[in-house]
Parts: C-alpha cells; sequence; structure tokens
C-alpha cells in the first residue's frame, strides 16, 4: 500500500513537472523574449596570445615588469592589489634592494597608527606590507570615481572569463556608442559620465580609458613601443600573475608527477607480468 502510494504521489509531480514545462514551451514559441541590447552588441573578449598560455607556457618576466610599472603609473591611482605584497615581486626579477626601493617610493602610504599619539597616519611601505589601497574606504572611492568603486585587481584574470584576454579586451574596446544600436535600441544611449565599451557585460562602465595614447608609460631601452596595445598586454599579462603567481610552480609538479605516474604504472605492469609468468605457463 505505501508503494503505491509512492508511486501515485511521484506520478503526480511528475504530470505537474510535464504540464509547466508545456505550458512554458508554448509560452516561448508564441511570445519569444525580445533580445536586450546587451545580448545583440555585447562581443566576446578579443584573441590575444600570451608565453604562459597552453600547459608548456611560461611568464614572461620583462613583460611582467613592463606590466607592472603600467599599473604603477596609470592603474594605482584607483585600484589595488590587496593580495600582493612588495616583496612578491622579487619573483619578478627585481633584487631586495630594488624591492626596498620600490615600496619606500611608494606614492600611496601605508595606513598605521602614530605611536606617539596613538592616531591614525601613513608611513611607507616595507616589503612585506602588502599594496596599499588607494581610498581610505568604499565612500571615498565612490565619491572619486562617480559612484563606481574601483575593484580590486589581485584576482581579477581569475573572477572573469577569458582571464587576461577580457582584461585587455576591455582596455582597447573604449569606443564611440555604434549608430546602430542607437537606431535599434533608441532608449540605450550611453548615460552621462559612463563610457561605452561592448567587451563589459553591460556595455557601459564608469571607468574612463585608462590607456589613451602611445609612449603614456615610458619603457627602458631594448623593450618594445609602448603603443596602447602593448601596454595592455603587459597589464593583462601582470594581471594574470596576481592572480596566479605559482602558476609555473603548478605546472612543473603537475608534469613531474605525471612522469612519476606512468614510471610507477609501467613497473608494476612489468612487476605483473613477473609475478605471474608461471602461473600463466601452467595455466
Amino acid at each position: 500500500m505505501v508503494r503505491i502510494g509512492a508511486f501515485l504521489v511521484g506520478l503526480f509531480f511528475s504530470g505537474w513537472l510535464l504540464i509547466s514545462f508545456l505550458i512554458g514551451a508554448v509560452a516561448y514559441v508564441s511570445d519569444p523574449p525580445k533580445a536586450t541590447v546587451e545580448h545583440e552588441f555585447h562581443r566576446d573578449p578579443k584573441h590575444v596570445s600570451f608565453s604562459f598560455d597552453g600547459p608548456l607556457g611560461t611568464y614572461d618576466r620583462p613583460q611582467l615588469q613592463r606590466g607592472f610599472q603600467v599599473f604603477k603609473e596609470v592603474c594605482s591611482a584607483c585600484h589595488s592589489l590587496k593580495f600582493v605584497a612588495f616583496r612578491d615581486l622579487q619573483a619578478l626579477g627585481y633584487n631586495e634592494a630594488e624591492v626596498k626601493a620600490i615600496a619606500k617610493q611608494w606614492a600611496i602610504k601605508t595606513p598605521d597608527v602614530d605611536p606617539k599619539t596613538g592616531e591614525m597616519a601613513g608611513r611607507d611601505p616595507v616589503p612585506a606590507d602588502h599594496f596599499p589601497k588607494p581610498f581610505a574606504n568604499n565612500v571615498a572611492a565612490a565619491a572619486a570615481n562617480n559612484n563606481a568603486i574601483p575593484p580590486d585587481l589581485s584576482l581579477m584574470t581569475k573572477a572573469r572569463h577569458h582571464g587576461p584576454a577580457y582584461v585587455y579586451s576591455l582596455l582597447t574596446g573604449f569606443q564611440a556608442q555604434p549608430a546602430e544600436l542607437l537606431k535599434e535600441f533608441p532608449d540605450a544611449k550611453t548615460p552621462a559620465g559612463l563610457h561605452y565599451n561592448p567587451y563589459f557585460p553591460n556595455l557601459n562602465l564608469a571607468m574612463a580609458p585608462p590607456l589613451t595614447a602611445e609612449g603614456q608609460v615610458t619603457y627602458g631601452p631594448g623593450q618594445p613601443k609602448p603603443t596602447v596595445d602593448q601596454m595592455a598586454q603587459d597589464v593583462s599579462a601582470f594581471l594574470a600573475w596576481t592572480a596566479e603567481p605559482k602558476l609555473e610552480n603548478r605546472r612543473r609538479a603537475g608534469f613531474a608527477t605525471l612522469l612519476f605516474l606512468l614510471i610507477a604504472t609501467g613497473l608494476a605492469y612489468m612487476s605483473y607480468q613477473n609475478i605471474w609468468a608461471d602461473k600463466k605457463k601452467a595455466a
């Protein structure tokens, strides 16, 4: 009796599920959802190649240093790197003295307590410090950026689909709003204070184009020409490193593990053949 009741209850819910599906399907066919401006004009990230792409890829240290320079001179005024310490920059090829100099000369001071007065004060960062935030709090950040809070960039390439390619596309994707968009969606004009970018999910963002001219950042001798495209690639690579600084170690460990498993599998197979060889012949 219990089984029959359970069967009837299951049949009842299955029937309602089927009816709901049919009603939804009929509604979708008879009144399909209207296309939105985001669906029509949002673009997938551009194709761009980096040295760390693929299972054998590694970071290009000179490119990471150039990307850090772009972040320092262009991005750090608004964005933070709260999960990165100055001493981590040694992985980019800077020596200890250079890291100390970078920390000491950083434009934003590290919040601290004055031991004499007990009041909050600022001091020069040291290598052990994480990169200080450019704003004291979210209220100050919003007030300085058209009511938009600039996100922390430490893990940005892990938080966005397509990672570095998304960052590169966003930095190089600012443009005038297409006439076709306004013709098809006249109410979708970019609001005042925002900037049109088809690589951003809702097409409009508060951040103004940060990279606007060739030579905006001066690279050292022997480095590529600092075009907008090159600077965007470099800072995208740097942010890929901040999000995954142990990428190369992880890949080396993975290949070592695979090699060990292949050798162990071969040895186990040969041992199996050797141990059971006589038994197989006897059989």
